[in-house]
């Protein structure tokens, strides 16, 4: 009896756990069936993918697709066709938007208008703070979260958590991985002169120093040690951060971005000016090159792209009023791509850092894996195509890209989504349009258990009442 599926991928070169083999992949009720050679297998729709190599979903753990409110113009639904655009299939979205999400009613309305919304699968942070330690445990375990973030340093938003004291009662209710924001919150405040000094966003680096991140990050490690909790420390910047987080792999995982990793500092200020801004800050050559030989030798797990969607007339105030933040969501696996045809990192490694990495770290179920029985998301890519990114490109709303004009080597032929082909060649597909393919929420192994019951309550954190 000849096999019959939903979806077969036909002669691609598959990036498997096991290896980048050649294969065939049939997709059932989105999930992955069968790998290997399918013969004479039929299915309602086959793609030839020869030529082609078919990876996982890229998934970005570090999305701020801020909800519409006085200035962003961001929402779920143009940051997810922006990232599905670029081969990304689940999103985790950072909990410094609008409202601010660190409740239990916020979490249920935020997860109620995602499934409305999303043009791919997704996940929220919770955001963790002085007021709301005591909800945590239970937050944590919504379905639908992805863990709790802490800023330690202000950056965009009203969340903060700048004292130990509270850092610590933080990671003393739970039990799941904390995503931190490390950044010295007292350092800044006494550098911010040097910000205020010309207006001149060259001074970014100087004022957000290598010093303000790698106090922070030590702060941080020394108390998920007493509180005997993993952390995983968000966009790390510098040399000094990875040489010291090298030796606490045991407790902190570690993850930087595609901007740190090909913008540096002075040429990315003097040619984007207030564009070239994000917390922690682009940094030097010499600090460049130092993340990369980290990337080379596994100290970091994973790559977000801090997507962060400001406009072009946000950006255009004079620093340092502009607001901190660049696109990234689209453009993160063609920048990799590129890096890799260039001889920086195998594609393998790229698979690591932007599928099987974000598994592991955040123990994610049914992703990030091309295996039987998880789900069928894809980046089909052909590693050979030259193309020039631009912002006509960008889904995202705010249209732009720090990469505009950019001449890349690798490009994201198609996106699968749970078996569905959401974008092919640059287009939306009718799939995606009509909403036949849905996002939905991440389901992860730590809460596979029944969720808890969110907490009821409201909560006001500097004036602003979030519920």
């Amino acid at each position: 009896m000849t096999d019959h599926f939903d979806l077969i991928l036909k002669g691609g070169m598959v990036a498997t756990p096991g290896g980048i083999v050649e294969a065939d992949i049939g997709v059932k009720n989105g999930r992955i069936a069968d790998l290997g050679s399918l013969g004479s297998a039929t299915a309602k729709d086959i793609i030839d993918c020869t030529g082609l190599h078919v990876l996982p979903g890229a998934i970005d753990t570090q999305v701020h697709f801020r909800e519409p409110g006085l200035t962003h113009k961001e929402d779920l639904s143009t940051g997810t066709l922006s990232a599905i655009a670029g081969g990304v299939t689940s999103v985790f979205e950072m909990p410094n938007t609008e409202p601010l999400t660190i409740t239990g009613p916020t979490f249920l309305d935020k997860m109620a208008r995602a499934g409305e919304k999303a043009f791919c699968d997704y996940a929220f942070f919770a955001g963790g703070c002085a007021e709301n330690t005591h909800l945590l445990a239970q937050l944590e375990r919504a379905d639908g979260c992805c863990g709790v973030k802490i800023f330690m340093g202000s950056s965009t938003g009203a969340l903060l958590a700048a004292k130990d004291e509270v850092i610590l009662k933080i990671l003393q209710n739970g039990t799941r991985r904390v995503a931190m924001h490390a950044e010295d919150e007292e350092r800044l405040k006494a550098r911010k002169h040097i910000a205020e000094d010309g207006n001149d966003v060259r001074n970014h680096p100087v004022w957000r120093d290598v010093e303000c991140a790698l106090l922070a990050v030590k702060r941080a490690v020394a108390l998920a040690r007493e509180a005997g909790r993993r952390i995983h420390l968000l966009h790390v910047t510098s040399g000094d951060e990875m040489d010291f987080l090298k030796d606490h792999k045991d407790i902190s995982t570690v993850e930087t971005t595609p901007q740190h990793l090909t913008l540096y500092a002075e040429e990315c200020y003097e040619r984007l000016g207030t564009r070239a801004q994000m917390n922690p800050p682009i940094r030097d050559k010499s600090h460049r090159e130092r993340l990369w030989a980290a990337v080379q030798k596994g100290v970091v797990d994973v790559l977000g792209s801090d997507h962060a969607p400001h406009t072009l007339e946000e950006k255009a105030k004079p620093y340092p009023a502009s607001p901190s933040g660049m696109t990234g969501v689209q453009t993160m696996l063609p920048i990799m791509l590129d890096h890799m045809n260039a001889g920086r990192l195998s594609l393998e490694r790229v698979v690591d850092l932007l599928c099987h990495g974000p598994q592991r770290v955040y123990q994610i179920s049914g992703k990030g894996r091309i295996t039987l029985g998880y789900d069928a998301d894809f980046a089909i890519v052909d590693l050979k195509r030259q193309m020039t990114i631009s912002n006509s490109w960008i889904k995202s709303r705010c249209g732009w890209t720090p990469f505009d004009n950019k001449k890349v080597t690798g490009w994201v032929q198609g996106t699968v989504l749970r078996g569905q082909v959401v974008m092919w060649d640059d287009e939306i597909t009718e799939s995606a349009r009509t909403r036949r393919a849905r996002g939905m929420p991440v389901r992860f192994q730590e809460l596979l258990t029944k969720a808890a019951e969110l907490p009821k309550e409201h909560v006001h954190i500097s004036g602003i009442e979030c519920c």
